[in-house]
């Protein structure tokens, strides 16, 4: 029997489970679907009971007589946030998800004094996306009295109730935790109105969370051995270790990604804590993935394989651009009140250029985030889309530099399982022998028209546009 760690990957539209043993190799996996909800504009929110037993169904899918569970990893997605009921464990409310903008004009109320608080304390920023702003509304609307993180809540169900623990990279992401002092922050707590009484205890990153206890399919007492958030968990897996390397995960969003030898108080964040502390630059992009189903769906095709394909059989989108803001702009823009736009159309555009223009706008706002990086060498990309070989290459030809693919697409529940095993006491290595198919960028021709195209595109749909054309200061 070979011994193996169970890694569980809760994305934000699946979960998937691997069992991997001391070498890297990936024995058996598994993978079920989690539903998004959108009850009203700008609302996504995800059911908390469904979104366990997605796990459990993942995680029953790759089970096997041949591998013994050594210990469980945990890569999550991060910043959503559930409440449930102290006494009864029970979910109280809809999970309510990171892409989620309710909260984002109470965001704009808050004095400057917040942000600059928030700035200083986290590296983040005041937006809808992190986790307090929803937290206090979970509050202010349900009766839970336990409040957390998808980690929290993974750990909460698989130890039956017993733990209520945070990864300190997803405590990172709430707006809330001191990333330099390590801790709940009181200053921060008390801007947003959140009592530390209904938080989970934060743990370093490979501290131990706890054992399973009551979880169909797997036996009492396993170990969670180790819990990161999965846009660091792909960083980890892909050996990022050091500034000029920069990963992005192309997932429903992307997150970009470096480390950086110490703390900064503009868009850091705290990658993973174990013997130090690890931070890394980050830009979040809230519509990547997305961007490109929503296309798939606006054009009548089956599914984003499809509309890759489509798009593949033109040269270019031919002057069209999709700036996909449907929940506004992230990083770099941050503009929680842009909207989407389809433009550039003329009467020869086609569905292939319409298709190619999604594409595009994929590649384009990773490259809005990597200019603002002083150092890049190149590009290590994983998740889903990174199977498009039109994609990469597009991505290559904008940047002006190589992106390396990673051998396996979705890296953060090898991350996480490499993390485990190394707190196990087993060397690992993986990275280092990891395979990468290399794209290199094309020729410079029209490179910087394309960019600029793109830049013109953006600055149409963004709050100095609006107020411009309706005389609003």
């Amino acid at each position: 029997m070979v011994a193996a760690v169970l890694a569980i990957d809760q994305g934000t539209t699946n979960t998937k489970a691997v069992l991997v043993d001391a070498s890297g190799a990936v024995l058996a996996s598994g993978s079920a679907p989690v539903g998004l909800s959108t009850p009203r504009p700008g609302w996504v929110e995800q059911d908390a009971d469904e979104l366990w037993a997605s796990v459990l169904a993942a995680v029953a899918s790759c089970l096997t007589p041949s591998a013994e569970i050594v210990g469980i990893a945990l890569s999550t997605q991060r910043e959503s946030i559930i409440g449930w009921d102290r006494r009864t464990g029970s979910a109280v409310g809809p999970v309510i998800g990171w892409q989620d903008v309710r909260t984002a004009s109470w965001c704009s109320s808050l004095p400057a004094s917040v942000d600059d608080l928030v700035r200083r304390r986290t590296g983040l920023r005041v937006d809808a996306m992190f986790s307090a702003p929803k937290l206090r509304w979970l509050l202010d609307e349900t009766s839970a009295d336990r409040v957390g993180t998808i980690d929290s809540w993974l750990v909460h169900r698989l130890t039956g109730g017993r733990e209520h623990l945070i990864e300190a990279g997803n405590a990172s992401r709430t707006l809330l935790y001191d990333v330099v002092d390590l801790a709940w922050s009181f200053e921060l707590l008390d801007a947003f109105g959140i009592p530390v009484a209904v938080l989970p205890e934060v743990r370093p990153s490979d501290a131990g969370f706890g054992v399973t206890s009551g979880v169909p399919g797997l036996a009492d007492g396993i170990p969670i051995v180790a819990v990161l958030a999965d846009s660091h968990a792909a960083m980890y897996g892909q050996g990022c270790v050091r500034a000029g390397l920069v990963k992005a995960t192309y997932g429903t969003g992307s997150s970009v990604m470096t480390p950086v030898d110490s703390f900064a108080t503009d868009g850091c964040t705290l990658a993973w804590l174990t013997d130090r502390p690890t931070y890394a630059l980050e830009g979040n992009i809230v519509s990547s993935g997305a961007a490109l189903a929503w296309t798939a769906s606006l054009l009548g095709l089956a599914d984003v394989g499809a509309l890759v394909e489509l798009a593949a059989t033109v040269p270019s989108a031919e002057g069209v651009t999709l700036v996909p803001a449907f929940a506004g702009l992230g990083a770099p823009h941050w503009d929680r009140e842009a909207r989407a736009a389809l433009s550039g159309m003329s009467s020869s555009t086609t569905r292939a250029h319409i298709a190619r223009a999604a594409v595009d706008a994929v590649a384009h706002q990773i490259c809005d985030i990597t200019e603002t990086l002083s150092v890049m060498q190149r590009l290590r990309a994983d998740g889903g889309a990174t199977v498009s070989a039109l994609l990469m290459q597009t991505q290559a030809d904008l940047l002006g530099r190589p992106v390396e693919v990673a051998d396996v697409p979705e890296l953060s529940a090898l991350g996480a399982a490499e993390l485990a095993w190394t707190a196990l006491g087993q060397p690992t290595g993986w990275a280092e022998r990891r395979t990468y198919r290399t794209f290199e960028p094309g020729s410079n021709a029209g490179r910087d028209d394309r960019r600029t195209e793109w830049a013109a595109a953006v600055a149409s749909v963004t709050a100095g546009a609006r107020d411009a054309s309706t005389g609003r200061r």
